[in-house]
């Protein structure tokens, strides 16, 4: 398949991975590349210090613009941490959660965008436009949506939970708050709706996802676009590839298997949004399983191990999305 506009719906470093590859994919013929919009999670965002602070979508960010930090897998290149440091000397922030001051200057410039009355998707544009990223971030919704986490002490920011306990209190349930009344964020619905080919990243299918999915708006876009939606497995012979998505899936009683969750996502010919499925080659015994309640599934490697083999990853889903 060679589509001309492709939609994938994304949450934060692994799905950061994911668009620089099928990026690279698409530069490989210049004159063909495909336009690449990406939904992005917004469930993670929060205020910290007066600052509003989109993990999801500058991972994305950074990671295209090439100036992310690539050995701790978030945040930028070359960070000094001064600012945390006088935060947290004055009993500020969350000490357990450092921001740098690269970072720190991105989370300025957004919180005053937003003070200025820009929504959040407008204050992307203008950020994003420093850099040649080839790809245009949406964020899910403009509204603040935030995920909460119930767990036996109360209830805790997914952040909170996911740094600073390292998801070790068992989470119960998973809360978005503010989902009922938010809507897609302009361009969210009219992009999913145009698209060729729509493609889930292998992110988180509860929190990243999930979210998205949330939105009221969005899961019917996808349902109802005309595009192929294809989605890539998080789930590597029964261990997640990266992060803490195990917990979050037994949370909702989904098994920490590749098949178990593209069932969670459903067949779209059954009510759910799939049109296809690639798992690894380690899950190629899933495959028959799979086709025969509705989703047609592939075994192909998918580690993201660089771009060259992220964008075969990329390129095997845009050809299954073709058939």
């Amino acid at each position: 398949m060679d589509p001309d506009r492709i939609v994938v719906l994304a949450g934060g470093v692994g799905g950061a991975k994911f668009v620089r590859g099928l990026r690279a994919l698409g530069r490989r013929d210049p004159a063909g590349s495909p336009a690449i919009t990406v939904v992005v999670n917004t469930g993670d965002d929060l205020w910290l210090a007066g600052l509003r602070v989109t993990p999801d979508l500058d991972s994305l960010m950074y990671a295209l613009a090439g100036v992310n930090d690539d050995e701790r897998g978030w945040g930028r290149a070359g960070e000094s941490e001064r600012v945390s440091a006088e935060l947290t000397a004055y009993g500020v922030g969350w000490p357990w959660f450092t921001l740098g001051d690269l970072d720190l200057g991105t989370h300025i410039a957004r919180s005053a965008l937003l003070r200025e009355g820009l929504p959040l998707s407008a204050a992307v544009d203008r950020l994003t436009a420093r850099w040649p990223l080839d790809v245009r971030l949406l964020p899910a919704t403009d509204d603040e949506v935030e995920t909460y986490v119930v767990t036996a002490e109360g209830e805790l920011h997914f952040e909170e939970w996911w740094v600073r306990t390292r998801a070790a209190l068992p989470a119960l349930a998973f809360r978005q708050h503010g989902v009922e009344t938010a809507t897609a964020a302009p361009g969210v619905r009219e992009a999913i709706l145009a698209a060729d080919a729509v493609l889930l990243a292998p992110s988180n299918p509860v929190v990243s996802i999930g979210t998205i999915l949330g939105i009221p708006g969005i899961r019917e876009a996808l349902r109802d676009t005309g595009a192929p939606v294809v989605g890539l497995s998080p789930v590597i012979g029964g261990a997640v590839v990266r992060g803490m998505a195990d917990a979050c899936l037994t949370a909702i009683g989904v098994a920490t298997d590749a098949a178990a969750v593209a069932r969670h996502y459903g067949a779209r010919t059954e009510g759910g949004l799939l049109d296809g499925w690639l798992v690894d080659e380690a899950d190629a015994a899933a495959v028959d399983g799979l086709a025969a309640t509705g989703i047609p599934a592939r075994a192909v490697p998918l580690w993201m191990t660089d771009d060259d083999a992220t964008a075969e990853m990329a390129a095997a889903a845009l050809r299954l999305a073709g058939r």
